[in-house]
């Protein structure tokens, strides 16, 4: 009977020293388990931040930025506030005084009516719009040296603002290597040699007739992009 307990006991005793075993055995294995499943993890992160920051992952981007990705920030410009409107209508309002003191006749007009960049391909819009741009700067900016002065100062700075944008918007080159040509074409050469060819008083009246034809016009159309039809 002695003999009998003695190997029950002898076995129990077994039993619990392999279960200790085990549990001991399973302790030392989990945290390396814990350390190599961090480890992947911390691989799987850096990963995806190295990918994400290198482009190589295509994740979305806002609208914005994608049609911003040249710089051109033009969708300010479909309508000016109030303020700057009332700027260009009274330098127009004294620039009118000083002309009714004159006689003067200007013909055929610089800007005529059929002068629509509604005509023009999308690309050549912006184009048209900067030669416009440049030639309005140029003037105002002698007439504010000299007759107009002061009351120009506001539409010059806006004006110079409104210009650069544009150039930003400028392509480098026409799509395919093209050339400015048909009506773009003779559009900017007439710009160009207007001050040339016209007189100072007919290209002051014309540049300043035309102003808020290009500010509510001709900029609104460039700003509206494909929506300008």
């Amino acid at each position: 009977m002695n003999s009998i307990a003695d190997r029950a006991g002898s076995s129990e005793t077994q039993t619990e020293q392999s279960a200790a075993t085990q549990e001991e055995t399973l302790k030392s294995e989990t945290p390396n388990e814990t350390k190599g499943g961090m480890a992947v993890s911390c691989v799987l992160v850096l990963t995806v931040v190295v990918l994400t920051a290198t482009g190589a992952v295509p994740f979305p981007k806002p609208l914005g930025v994608l049609a911003d990705a040249r710089g051109c920030h033009l969708a300010q410009f479909q309508s000016l506030s109030p303020q700057e409107l009332q700027a260009f209508k009274r330098a127009k309002d004294t620039f009118e005084e000083s002309l009714s003191q004159k006689a003067w006749s200007c013909h055929p007009r610089l800007f005529p009516r059929t002068w629509d960049l509604q005509q023009l391909k999308v690309w050549e819009r912006p184009v048209a719009l900067e030669a416009e741009l440049a030639l309005t700067l140029k003037v105002l900016e002698a007439m504010a040296d000299s007759s107009l002065g002061d009351i120009l100062d506001q539409p010059l700075h806006t004006l110079r603002h409104i210009h650069s944008e544009v150039q930003a918007c400028v392509p480098a080159q026409a799509p395919a290597g093209l050339r400015p040509r048909g009506r773009l074409h003779h559009w900017l050469q007439r710009l160009h040699d207007a001050p040339e060819k016209e007189s100072l008083g007919c290209l002051e009246a014309s540049v300043m007739f035309n102003v808020f034809r290009l500010l509510t016009r001709d900029l609104k159309c460039v700003a509206s992009g494909d929506l300008c039809v």
